[in-house]
């Protein structure tokens, strides 16, 4: 099956459509631009971006867009719509005349949202993470294809010129709902590219569909229970959802329809693989493999294995496959009968305990705060855990007012009455991180219902339920204040972390009703 490019102003280039990934990895190898591993998954380096650069994010500013994105100045940044035609002509341009990737895929695993992408890449590596990372059609799929709905175009060789362009420097990632296209330009890391599509389909669900769209992963128990796990990137939304009790629907980005049924925006996994071990995570190791793109990692030049202790580059090592490379996986990637939803938290205040039960207002207002640290390397200059509030648990991507997003979900809890947990990923008092084991048994102690009829004491500052028992759990752990060196230093840090929320809130008392506001912290 041939293509052309001529109508997206791309032209004389050599284009390769379709490569499997096996062929994909011959030609970074050919290019110089990958290195397998002994495991047989290609390693290669995204260059001067190992990470998101939010800063660098924009939305051309329309009639579609105007009255309904959420221009706060940080997060959902306007661009000039004519400045957007003038670089995408000078990107385009820079394609021409050399070989270019070309991929035909989905986004949306139902079929009723499905969205159909094209992904148009200056190199062999993102047309790769392209493959793995979005729903791969059958070849009857592909051939009555038609037009893509969205497109992808992605040159990180194409250097903006800021004063010129209309950019904040010489990188972009920029959403045209008009056009319909994502643009990015100056940067290798491949995540800008999903997490274009996910802004964009922010935006479209809610306002077209009648959907919520969330930044979580999800599986599904035996019985059918579907768990949704909400966190920004290093919280461990993959790791956690990657259950071999439980079928993997998604890792990271989700819709929840009017009919209560969940389904995955993607076709594969972008999990962190820092300090990654066999042992710990057995799911995610046994997934990188032939076809796996690795990212920032090092590899031991006796051996090729990988050293995933190795953060020299960056410690936002990643790496991409394709769903069904874990075992236990939902197929079509959906799930029904929301009965979990865990928001995860990194706090680096050491205050919030392993678990914690929330009531409906303390939901939408925990929700709505987005309380968590950004974990080293996930973004441009973030090298240690540092205190942010990203509504939504995923602001970056969120192009409408939080508080849509918000009401939604409270909608959905209400209507369903789907246990809300708060899970602290984060620190204790010492500065020492939960242990994966710990977490694994406070979710799976909720997932089991064993958290139904127990002991609760509730949270002076914050007022959530928290378990006094858990089996397998060491009581102390379950209580934050012991590992303080004194009951002063807890409250000064609880104290503390209660005045950052209340602070944080104020930007939205004036959309916010008495039950939300009742939903936060008791200072």
């Amino acid at each position: 099956m041939s293509i052309e490019l001529a109508s997206y102003g791309i032209k004389n280039s050599k284009i390769n459509y379709q490569l499997s990934s096996k062929e994909l990895t011959e030609k970074m190898i050919e290019t110089g631009q990958g290195e397998v591993s002994s495991s047989g998954a290609v390693n290669f380096l995204t260059g001067e971006f190992t990470g998101r650069s939010p800063k660098d994010r924009f939305i051309v500013k329309d009639d579609i867009t105007s009255d309904n994105v959420w221009w706060d100045g940080n997060i959902n940044i306007p661009f000039d719509s004519d400045k957007f035609d003038a670089l995408y002509d000078k990107v385009v341009e820079h394609l021409s005349n050399r070989e270019v990737y070309v991929r035909d895929a989905f986004a949306c695993a139902d079929d009723a949202y499905k969205v159909k992408i094209r992904a148009i890449t200056e190199t062999p590596g993102a047309n790769l993470f392209i493959y793995n990372m979005f729903i791969r059609p059958t070849e009857e799929e592909l051939k009555n294809f038609g037009d893509a709905e969205w497109t992808i175009i992605n040159a990180p060789t194409f250097l903006a010129e800021a004063n010129t362009d209309g950019t904040r420097q010489h990188n972009f990632s920029i959403l045209n709902f008009k056009r319909k296209i994502v643009l990015n330009g100056g940067t290798g890391y491949t995540g800008e590219m999903k997490k274009g599509i996910f802004s964009a389909l922010n935006f479209i669900m809610p306002v077209f569909k009648n959907t919520l769209p969330m930044h979580c992963s999800a599986n599904s128990g035996k019985d059918g229970d579907t768990a949704m796990f909400f966190g920004l990137s290093g919280t461990g939304k993959t790791t956690l959802s990657a259950d071999k009790n439980r079928q993997l629907i998604g890792d990271d980005e989700h819709g929840w329809t009017e009919d209560n049924t969940v389904f995955n925006f993607e076709g594969g996994c972008y999990a962190k693989v820092i300090n990654l071990s066999a042992e710990g995570e057995p799911e995610i190791f046994g997934a990188i493999k032939d076809g796996a793109l690795l990212e920032n990692c090092k590899l031991v030049k006796e051996t090729n294995d990988v050293d995933y202790t190795d953060g020299s580059i960056t410690e936002n090592t990643r790496v991409s496959y394709p769903i069904d490379y874990i075992e236990n996986i939902a197929t079509p990637s959906l799930g029904k009968n929301p009965k979990n939803i865990f928001f995860l938290s990194f706090d680096a205040y050491g205050v919030f305990p392993p678990i914690a039960k929330l009531n409906p207002d303390q939901a939408a207002y925990l929700f709505i705060s987005g309380y968590t640290s950004k974990v080293a390397g996930t973004e441009a200059g973030v090298t240690e855990p540092q205190t942010t509030f990203s509504s939504c648990f995923g602001a970056p991507f969120m192009p409408l007012h939080p508080t849509k997003y918000a009401e939604m979900l409270s909608n959905k809890v209400e209507a369903t009455g789907i246990n809300v947990w708060l899970i602290n990923t984060g620190w204790n008092g010492q500065k020492k991180r939960m242990s994966l084991k710990d977490t694994r048994a406070v979710i799976n102690a909720a997932l089991n219902g064993d958290l139904d009829n127990i002991e609760y004491r509730q949270d002076q500052y914050f007022g959530f339920e928290v378990p006094v028992s858990i089996n397998g759990v060491e009581a102390d752990k379950l209580n934050p204040a012991t590992s303080f060196e004194s009951q002063e230093a807890y409250e000064a840090n609880a104290q503390i972390l209660a005045d950052k929320f209340k602070e944080n809130f104020k930007k939205f008392e004036e959309f916010a009703t008495a039950d939300l506001l009742a939903g936060g912290p008791r200072i």
